[in-house]
């Protein structure tokens, strides 16, 4: 007994350890325990249900083999085997019968939410209608019925009902929006799966890739940016516009259109890589890089522009595996790009929204 104690006392600290690192893991941006939205609110309270009855059980059992440990522990001097009992019917029903109840407790509620998450809305015509397409390792999104196509933010009125079209345009990923909604799989062409969010709170919202996908899997980051209606239909505008030109040196311009433009797209056209339109008013550079230190701040320019330059400059260096090729670029060609782009900037984006 005393060897068994002296084992205890070596392993409680290694525990009491590992519970404390174990809590300080995640953050606070990236939590499902933090719901912004009818759906996540109702997958968290799903959640709260089953820690509670899983949590009651573990009380439960574990408080009767206390009681049977210190009950029907062998006494000093009591050498003799205790009467055998075998069976109780009493007994056998009752650990039947309460552990079906938990389950059907359990079951109504899940299965109710599974249907009403399931709901198809991409007929709805006051949905918001969005095909996502994730790239390795970068998110595509583009508004059908709108005619606008965007990269890596996300922007969505509040108080609307965002249908999600998913597709892969290669591997296999995860679309993960934890304060929005659950994970859901983006399958290839032909097996597209759907789903539904929406939020009542302007905000900026932190997605991930939730399917280990490549090398960069841990860099493919998104943003989703609830804004009031008037400023939505007002990015949507200016999304329609015409792009805007190129300013500088004019042998620059046509560099930046021959080996920039062959890949991405400053117009609401498909593209091979990310679309650049309106690209200094997004919360990132490469999905990875923040444009600023802290939600409730303004777009840092010069951190976007040091962002845009290292992306440019080496991008496999920055996100190993990404498709993007180094362009061999004079310190001036880069220079001027990346002014071009720092100031590509969508009015409709500048109110700096909280996280």
């Amino acid at each position: 007994m005393m060897k068994r104690w002296h084992a205890v006392k070596r392993l409680l600290p290694l525990f009491a350890g590992l519970v404390l690192l174990l809590s300080a893991c995640g953050r606070a941006d990236l939590s499902a325990l933090n719901p912004q939205g009818p759906v996540a609110e109702k997958q968290f309270g799903l959640m709260q249900l089953s820690i509670i009855i899983m949590t009651l059980v573990v009380i439960v059992v574990f408080a009767i083999c206390f009681y049977v440990v210190v009950r029907y522990r062998r006494k000093p001097g009591q050498n003799d085997i205790p009467k055998q009992v075998e069976g109780s019917h009493k007994l056998e029903i009752i650990w039947t019968v309460i552990p079906i109840i938990l389950l059907i407790i359990l079951a109504v509620p899940t299965l109710k939410y599974v249907f009403a998450f399931a709901e198809d809305y991409s007929k709805d015509k006051e949905a918001v209608k969005v095909n996502v397409t994730s790239h390795q390792y970068w998110w595509e999104f583009e508004y059908p019925e709108l005619g606008v196509r965007t990269a890596q933010d996300l922007v969505i009125p509040v108080g609307k009902k965002i249908a999600i079209n998913l597709k892969t345009q290669d591997v296999l990923h995860s679309f993960w929006v934890p304060a929005l909604a659950g994970k859901m799989d983006t399958n290839p062409e032909g097996n597209k799966n759907k789903m539904f969010f929406e939020t009542a709170k302007e905000n900026v919202y932190r997605g991930k890739c939730a399917e280990l996908c490549g090398p960069s899997h841990a860099f493919m980051d998104f943003k989703v940016k609830a804004v009031s209606e008037a400023t939505f239909t007002a990015w949507v505008s200016e999304m329609k516009a015409e792009p805007k030109p190129f300013v500088g040196d004019a042998a620059v311009g046509e560099k930046f259109k021959t080996s920039c433009l062959s890949c991405h797209a400053v117009e609401n056209a498909g593209s091979l890589g990310p679309n650049l339109k309106g690209i200094g008013a997004r919360e990132s550079v490469g999905g990875i890089l923040l444009n600023r230190d802290n939600a409730d701040e303004a777009i840092d320019q010069g951190k976007l522009e040091k962002n845009l330059h290292d992306w440019i400059a080496d991008p496999d260096k920055l996100k190993p595996g990404n498709k993007m090729h180094k362009i061999p670029l004079t310190d001036t060609e880069l220079d001027q790009i990346v002014d071009y782009l720092a100031n590509y900037k969508l009015d409709s984006l500048k109110t700096v929204n909280k996280q």
